[in-house]
């Protein structure tokens, strides 16, 4: 019996460690104007725990917690890109999917570049063997 109240103990200690998000990270706004402001500013991130999705598309705990912030912000009466700075003095150059151009983000725009010519440049000197 004691066996059994200490498993039951230890089922739910990860249950209770786990936070819940905001209420606004999966509720729509009420105003549909500012709600679609929001939407389009969710697209834009990138979710940092993904990488690859936007906060608008990503399930993870932390893109929630950034879309009821975006949302918060919005219904606040605050422009997108006003919460698009904000996120980015936060989160850093990352969040966003376009980086401004600085030099410590010039690699990321770059490295396209470099590599297409890479690839151009190898893709030419095997057509030049054959």
């Amino acid at each position: 019996m004691r066996a059994l109240a200490v498993l039951a103990l230890l089922a739910e200690v990860p249950a209770a460690a786990q936070t819940a998000l905001p209420p606004l990270a999966y509720t729509q706004l009420r105003d549909p104007a500012r709600e679609r402001q929001a939407r389009a500013l969710m697209e834009t991130l990138r979710c940092v725990v993904c990488q690859g999705q936007s906060i608008a598309d990503s399930d993870a705990d932390m893109a929630g917690e950034m879309r009821a912030l975006v949302r918060q912000r919005i219904a606040r009466g605050e422009a997108p890109e006003a919460v698009r700075a904000w996120l980015i003095a936060r989160y850093g150059d990352y969040v966003s999917y376009a980086p401004p151009l600085r030099a410590a983000t010039l690699p990321l725009w770059l490295a396209p570049l470099v590599l297409l010519a890479l690839g151009a440049w190898l893709a030419r000197a095997t057509f030049r063997r054959r």
